[in-house]
This record gives C-alpha cells, sequence and structure tokens, in this order.
C-alpha cells in the first residue's frame, strides 16, 4: 500500500482467491479488519514483494460493490455477539476480535438504509461507535 506517511501504514494479513496468479489478479475472499478502501469480493492486483516476502495490495481492480464498516462497543465488550447477531439478522455478515471490535460486510444488494439508522441508534444509544471504512458508491446517499 502507498503511503505518503509510514505512520498511515497498515499491515493485514487477508484471504483471497487466485483469479489470474500470473497477471496478480486475487479476490479478497475475508473482511478486512483495519485496510480501509477495500472489501471482501474486490478484485485486486498484488505483487510478491522481495523485502516482506509475500503478496502486498497494490491496486483495487474491480470493486466488488459490498461495503465495510468497522465497529467498536464502547462500554460493554460482552454484548459484541447480540450487537453481531443484530446484523446478521439484518443481512450482514461480520467477523470479530472477541474484543469489542468487530467488522460489518454489508452486500452489493442490500440497501443500506435500515443498516445505517442502526448504526446510527446504536451510536446515539453511546452502544457503539463506528466508520464506514469502505463505503461502495452504491450505499452512500
Amino acid at each position: 500500500m502507498n503511503c505518503d506517511n509510514p505512520e498511515d501504514l497498515v499491515v493485514e494479513t487477508l484471504w483471497a482467491i487466485i483469479i489470474e496468479k500470473e497477471t496478480g489478479l486475487y479476490q479478497i475472499d475475508n473482511i478486512p479488519f483495519y485496510i480501509p478502501l477495500i472489501s471482501c469480493g474486490d478484485i485486486v492486483f498484488a505483487e510478491y514483494d522481495e523485502a516482506e516476502e509475500r503478496l502486498v495490495y497494490r491496486q483495487t481492480v474491480k470493486e466488488s460493490g459490498n461495503s465495510t464498516i468497522q465497529i467498536e462497543l464502547l462500554h460493554d465488550n460482552d454484548r459484541e455477539l447480540e450487537i453481531r447477531e443484530i446484523f446478521r439478522e439484518m443481512g450482514c455478515e461480520s467477523e470479530g476480535t472477541a474484543g469489542g471490535y468487530f467488522v460489518l460486510e454489508v452486500p452489493f444488494d442490500m440497501d443500506y438504509t435500515a443498516i445505517k439508522q442502526k448504526l446510527e441508534a446504536l451510536r446515539n444509544d453511546q452502544i457503539i461507535d463506528y466508520a464506514e471504512s469502505c463505503l461502495s458508491n452504491l450505499h452512500k446517499y
């Protein structure tokens, strides 16, 4: 990832499906925890980096249309599974760390309005805070 400020560098290992190894195309196969601007299902260009000794993301080639939302519980980490279940029932998968932080995937074909309303209600009740780390054009108002 190209960063002007080294302190902004984010290192995260992602799962990927090989689309075309010869040209470095891969499809992201999990919800990114920390890396902004990419979502599960995106097709990306990655190449082997000698210094890192692994494939390194270089750019997004095709967006999936999915959105990634980062969610942090503000006070009661024991409610993480309960909060994740609310969004699962609304049609959104999530991955968590069991430490009061998880990421939510909003599928490309889902209306984001109800999800956004629930996020805002939980934020207004001071239960969570959240960031739209990769908001698809399909989900922007």
